[in-house]
């Protein structure tokens, strides 16, 4: 086995694992209410008690 076999099972293993996570999103299997409190998270305010310092 030289470098290139294992340069092409790397990328094999790579697309087989994309796929499963693209088929993963898009299945039905999935709470839907949690992946949009999530989405939403980085648009939230700040914990409360956290001091800004001027910012």
């Amino acid at each position: 086995m030289d470098i290139n076999d294992l340069r092409s099972a790397v990328t094999v293993l790579l697309l087989l694992m994309f796929a499963g996570i693209v088929a993963w999103v898009y299945s039905g299997r999935r709470d839907k209410n949690t992946f949009d409190e999530l989405a939403a998270l980085p648009l939230k305010d700040e914990q409360a008690g956290v001091v800004n310092h001027g910012q």
